[in-house]
């Protein structure tokens, strides 16, 4: 049935919502994080052919999958400039949101290149072993020590006073410790095959920074695709919030049609019809549920219907009228 509902109060609360998201873009734009990761994907991109050089001279697969990373990475650092650069412009008619999520698809891409190359490294550590080859250990190990105090330089760069809800920061930093954990593998190999002459070694230790790329890939790729599928911001409780709508304000008979996501991981947004017990006073009723979705659930960004009419026997007004709507699952849960 087509519920009755006010239109002027869910227009000023969406007027509300407009404006404070233009705010909002501009203040987690982030120009500090912008430098950061522009510095790093400028000094990775250099070094990757250095590191290339080496692989190629000394024979090391660990060097060359190390130089296939950092050569990624210098792709997804740039992507998250553009993330950040975009994320700063502000909302317009088309994009009533802005640019703020730009950041979150930055991560999702750089995630799905993590697990890409993982796959690469083992498929070609894989057949190293199978048809082993001859490696210049000296080489590899000045190249790969160099590549270390690199990445060691970058990561104290980008880690400093990051903020840890940033998934493209978080996937920045992510693409930085695997180049750390290559060149640390590198040495590794390095020394053990001048110590030995296991060449084997080169192409097992990729194999073990490849599957920390994998492990680190999977988290980013679950949660930037749970906010780009708008899922529920972890720890949010739609029934919760609900049930302590109607008992702490006396003036709410029941709450329906929930919706809560988030645009950044950062933030948290809200769609909600509420049903007054007295319609001559209902407009009353929109400051009171901001105020408790702000100060109890952390939430800033809240749209309000108002229903000023019965929505008729057959629908229980009860607070868990709400489960008929699509209620996502958490975040965790994604």
């Amino acid at each position: 049935m087509t519920e009755p509902h006010s239109h002027d109060s869910h227009g000023d609360d969406h007027a509300h919502l407009h404006d404070h998201h233009g705010h909002s873009h501009e203040h987690t734009g982030g120009h500090e994080s912008q430098n950061k990761v522009g510095i790093a994907a400028i000094v990775t991109f250099a070094f990757m052919f250095a590191e290339a050089a080496g692989g190629l001279i000394s024979g090391s697969l660990a060097l060359l999958a190390d130089a296939a990373h950092m050569l990624t990475d210098a792709g997804s650092l740039a992507l998250a400039w553009v993330g950040y650069a975009l994320a700063r412009r502000p909302a317009d008619d088309t994009r009533t949101f802005g640019f703020s999520r730009f950041k979150v698809l930055a991560a999702f891409i750089n995630g799905l290149l993590l697990l890409g190359l993982g796959a690469w490294i083992v498929f070609e550590a894989v057949h190293r072993m199978l048809a082993p080859e001859p490696v210049l250990s000296g080489i590899m190990f000045w190249v790969a020590v160099i590549g270390l105090l690199i990445n060691i330089a970058l990561l104290k760069l980008l880690h400093g006073g990051h903020d840890h809800g940033d998934l493209n920061m978080k996937g920045a930093l992510l693409h930085v410790i695997g180049d750390l954990l290559g060149s640390v593998a590198a040495i590794l190999a390095a020394i053990i095959i001048w110590t030995t002459g296991w060449t084997i070694a080169d192409p097992i230790l990729s194999i073990f920074v490849a599957g920390l790329l994998l492990a680190g890939a999977v988290p980013i790729i679950r949660r930037s695709a749970h906010i780009l599928l708008q899922g529920a911001p972890a720890g949010t409780d739609l029934q919760e919030i609900a049930d302590a709508i109607v008992a702490d304000i006396p003036t709410v008979a029941a709450v329906h049609h929930m919706h809560v996501w988030t645009l950044t991981g950062q933030d948290r947004l809200i769609t909600l019809h509420v049903v007054p017990k007295d319609t001559e006073t209902a407009i009353k009723v929109i400051p009171s549920v901001r105020k408790m979705l702000s100060e109890r659930f952390n939430i800033d960004h809240a749209t309000i219907e108002l229903d000023l009419e019965p929505l008729g026997c057959e629908m229980d007004l009860s607070p868990r009228t709400m489960a008929q709507s699509e209620q996502f699952t958490s975040e965790d849960g994604a």
